[in-house]
């Protein structure tokens, strides 16, 4: 009758540990989740930037005529940049991706910075109603930008948290919860929307 009882405490604490577990490792799972949502509301965001900026550069080709090796840069950085973000939205949180994204749009918010300077030299662009409201369009999108990536960085680190301490981090380790990244500016400058004023 003993080993009964002991047999019977030995399957409740298994149970328990097994139910211990499998609420960290559903946690772990909500949290990844979380974070790929967070991206997800990024990606949105990064095509409405992306999709304005073709229309940018066709409005300002009428008045940039000798200006073209600008609005080439701005049409590059797009490219590299709409690249980028497909390589982060099928692997969100990877740093890879997330180094590469941030590189390819660090560099588009410093061309489209150079063209919104080179327009503050062509009256006429500056007062055309197209280009005043894809610029307005713009500034709104980098804001939503702004708060996705908070969004975005905080949930990756609850993720990050959550998987680093113990006891979850043995479950981590044990089903492959790796790292995930935060989506940051290379560069501290660049860490504020470009200043867009007509």
């Amino acid at each position: 009758m003993e080993w009964i009882i002991g047999l019977a405490c030995l399957a409740l604490v298994v149970v328990a540990v097994l139910g211990f577990g499998v609420a960290i490792y559903n946690g772990l799972v909500r949290a990844r989740n979380a974070y790929r949502n967070a991206f997800a509301q990024i990606d949105v965001q990064l095509v409405r930037r992306h999709d304005l900026v073709p229309n940018l550069v066709e409005v300002a080709k009428g008045y940039l005529r000798h200006e073209r090796e600008t609005l080439e840069a701005v049409v590059a950085a797009r490219t590299a940049a709409v690249g980028a973000q497909a390589r982060a939205a099928a692997a969100p949180g990877d740093p890879g991706a997330m180094q590469q994204l941030s590189g390819a749009e660090n560099m588009l918010t410093a061309s489209l910075g150079r063209l919104f300077a080179l327009a503050e030299a062509y009256p006429d662009l500056k007062a055309n109603q197209n280009m005043m409201q894809l610029s307005e369009e713009l500034t709104s999108t980098e804001n939503r930008v702004a708060f996705a990536r908070q969004a975005y960085n905080d949930a990756v680190m609850t993720y990050n948290n959550k998987r680093e301490v113990f006891p979850s981090s043995v479950v981590a380790g044990m089903f492959s919860f790796g790292p995930a990244a935060l989506f940051e500016p290379d560069d501290p400058q660049q860490r504020q929307a470009p200043q867009v004023s007509f």
